[in-house]
């Protein structure tokens, strides 16, 4: 990263804050990070995040390529997810009381909607962006408080979803799927992979409508209703991944809905692909979750599991971004302060990634061979 500083003095600066965040410090503060450093005082890693000049997005596309280098795969998943910053008072950009599933209620915080890299080689983030409510778009004078770049206007979390999976498809980033939660099963996203040649498994409501048509199974009418109508010996128990315990397991089902050219939603490519919907029914308690799918013709249910699951990778890389690099320890209040500490911590966690694909992958030592002799000799 040391092109983007114009000054050595600036470049150590943030080579100090990035090694401050993989230290083994719990709290990722300034004057901790500054102690680690042998620094007098935060200012020096205070500014790397304020006062200095530099580009956050150019960081953020130098992660991204550097994370790639190593976990780079066609059938990677691109999984979207957003996480809250809890906060106190009313400066800091984008703060508001809204709905985190960080504290499973609305509370004061700010949200990040990432974007995170999932391959059979590991995971990492290659993207994000700070949501702004509109009581904070529609009040200029605070946006200019917060040094909001003036170009900057409301989008909603899907909008911002779209846009680093344009950009990421822009960038030439390796991918076959998409995963996300409900949030952003919308239309917009949809049609966009789909133009792309792109599958997804994208969480819905369960009021949300389906039908089908030309197959032997005709559906129609909201995914629960879909989903209760269907007889006990249609589900099938798969497992989603190991998790802590041993194998997630969960009962499923994937209905093909129909068969679509790419000339059909006007793709630049030729084929055949199938609409679905994916239901997985908990075994405890029976709880519902569904999802509209999008694959080439042929592809199995257990291949739309699997993509599914992939959604676990971004949970665990916000839980360790925070708990480990402090993803949640930013103590400034500005708009570029906000993109330059999380562009920093993306930049830590893909080093743990490269580093953990690195160790996991590498022969073991060799050892010389003893030469042995028989008795006879």
């Amino acid at each position: 990263m040391r092109p983007l500083f114009t000054q050595e003095r600036v470049a150590n600066s943030a080579s100090q804050f990035l090694d401050g965040l993989l230290g083994e410090e719990r709290r990722k503060t300034g004057w901790m990070r500054a102690e680690a450093a042998d620094d007098p005082g935060p200012w020096r890693q205070q500014a790397i995040l304020g006062r200095g000049h530099w580009d956050a997005d150019a960081l953020r596309d130098i992660v991204r390529d550097y994370a790639l280098e190593t976990l780079a795969d066609a059938d990677a998943v691109l999984v979207i997810d957003e996480t809250g910053f809890l906060k106190q008072g009313k400066a800091s950009c984008g703060v508001g009381r809204q709905y985190t599933g960080s504290a499973g209620k609305i509370t004061n915080c700010q949200i990040g909607v990432f974007a995170s890299y999932v391959s059979r080689h590991g995971h990492a983030f290659i993207d994000r962006a700070l949501y702004l409510p509109k009581v904070w778009t529609e009040d200029r004078s605070r946006m200019a408080s917060a040094h909001v770049p003036e170009a900057v206007g409301f989008l909603t979390k899907p909008a911002l979803a779209l846009t680093m999976i344009e950009r990421a498809i822009a960038s030439d980033v390796p991918f076959s799927w998409v995963a996300a939660d409900s949030v952003y099963g919308v239309g917009d996203i949809e049609m966009a992979l789909k133009r792309a040649a792109k599958g997804y498994v994208l969480g819905v409501n369960a009021n949300h409508l389906f039908r089908s048509w030309d197959k032997p199974l005709a559906v129609a009418g909201t995914a629960k209703d879909i989903a209760e109508a269907l007889p006990d010996d249609a589900w099938r128990r798969m497992s989603a991944g190991d998790g802590i315990k041993g194998a997630r397991l969960h009962d499923w089902v994937y209905l093909e809905l129909a068969d679509l050219d790419a000339d059909d939603f006007e793709a630049a490519f030729p084929g055949t692909w199938t609409r679905g919907l994916l239901i997985r029914r908990k075994i405890a308690d029976g709880d519902l979750a569904f999802f509209s799918t999008w694959c080439p013709v042929g592809t199995s249910m257990e291949k739309l599991v699997t993509v599914e699951s992939h959604r676990w990778a971004i949970e665990d890389s916000f839980e360790t971004a925070k708990n480990e690099l402090g993803l949640d320890h930013n103590e400034t209040r500005s708009w570029h302060g906000w993109h330059r500490h999380v562009s920093l911590v993306m930049l830590a966690f893909a080093m743990m990634a490269v580093i953990r694909h690195r160790a996991n992958t590498m022969p073991p030592p060799k050892t010389r061979q003893r030469l042995g002799y028989s008795i006879s000799n």
